[in-house]
């Protein structure tokens, strides 16, 4: 025997050893990093928090993703396309912030379409699949979608009518919030959430339209001393995944994204409602005057959700009108 062929049972040994290596490490954990806009006592970011935990339980850790909140990783402005480059491999970002690319993503956030949260799920049955398909074009995966509370007027005094917002410095965070700042006569500026309660100190903003559990989170009454309970939407935050990320993973851990996912949506609006009844609770509690639309201010509001129903769906074309039969249909 040579010493070539000697060495073959210990090459063979060496081979086995390094591919059973390669399989251990094949097996190994997927970390994901998730970056989201919102703070850790929003609602939002602890929903996210028990949907990543149910996902490492269900993949006994063969999936474990960490949450990077209150804009820590990434900006709001840049996480879909962080996760569109691959740069992370999944994100949350509210959906009307992506009106700019598609009016589709703006649906949710068209005043009093959808006002109550049986009309706002509704909305989001009717609504799902086209725009699940319009992020399948950009390579991105819908995972779940949870809504705010229904988005109500904060200000620093008693708003009467829609005369009243004329002239103020209004707080915007997506085209619907800019326009609607605009048919009542209010100066639309961009400012993200943990920006408020300097904005508002600053005088750069004197109102915004926004949900009592933002007003709750950022401590309100710091800054403001009144919220207009006006319910003029109900806008959702999606959960996105990179669908080559979510390729790469087995069968097995695809399946439990997805159930887990399913899982979250349906505590979110869980959570979503009771966080409207917490959060007014809240800023009642810490000195906001809470009051509803005054009919004068409600008619104002109602013109304003017509314009502006009449302007998405025409921006929307095919699209917009297909959500929308497919919407009244499901209401009859």
């Amino acid at each position: 025997m040579s010493v070539s062929q000697s060495r073959l049972p210990l090459l063979a040994t060496a081979l086995g050893v390094g591919l059973a290596t390669l399989s251990t490490g094949a097996q190994a954990a997927t970390e994901w990093d998730m970056p989201t806009p919102y703070g850790d006592r929003t609602f939002h970011t602890v929903n996210i928090r028990e949907f990543t935990e149910d996902v490492r339980e269900a993949t006994e850790g063969e999936l474990d993703i960490t949450v990077h909140s209150n804009g820590s990783l990434i900006g709001h402005a840049e996480i879909k396309n962080s996760v569109r480059r691959g740069i992370v491999p999944m994100g949350e970002v509210i959906m009307s912030r992506l009106a700019n690319e598609n009016a589709i993503f703006e649906v949710d956030s068209v005043p009093y379409l959808a006002y109550s949260y049986a009309d706002a799920w509704t909305l989001w049955e009717a609504s799902r699949e086209i725009i699940a398909e319009e992020l399948e074009k950009q390579g991105l995966r819908l995972l779940f979608a949870v809504p705010w509370p229904p988005q109500g007027i904060y200000t620093n005094q008693a708003i009467d009518t829609g005369d009243d917002l004329k002239n103020l410095s209004m707080r915007a965070y997506n085209t619907a919030s800019e326009r609607i700042a605009q048919l009542v006569g209010a100066v639309p500026t961009q400012v993200e959430v943990p920006d408020i309660p300097t904005a508002f100190s600053t005088g750069r903003v004197e109102a915004m339209i926004t949900s009592p559990a933002t007003g709750a989170d950022t401590k309100a009454w710091d800054y403001l001393d009144h919220f207009n309970h006006a319910q003029l939407w109900l806008p959702k935050n999606m959960i996105i995944v990179s669908d080559k990320a979510f390729s790469r993973l087995s069968d097995d851990t695809r399946q439990a994204l997805l159930e887990a996912a399913a899982e979250a949506e349906t505590r979110g609006w869980e959570m979503s409602r009771q966080e409207t009844d917490d959060a007014i609770a809240v800023l009642e509690d810490n000195g906001i005057t809470v009051t509803e639309p005054s009919e004068a201010l409600a008619t104002k509001l109602q013109e304003v959700g017509d314009t502006m129903t009449e302007e998405w769906v025409e921006r929307a074309g095919e699209q917009g009108q297909a959500i929308l039969d497919a919407y009244s249909s499901a209401r009859d």
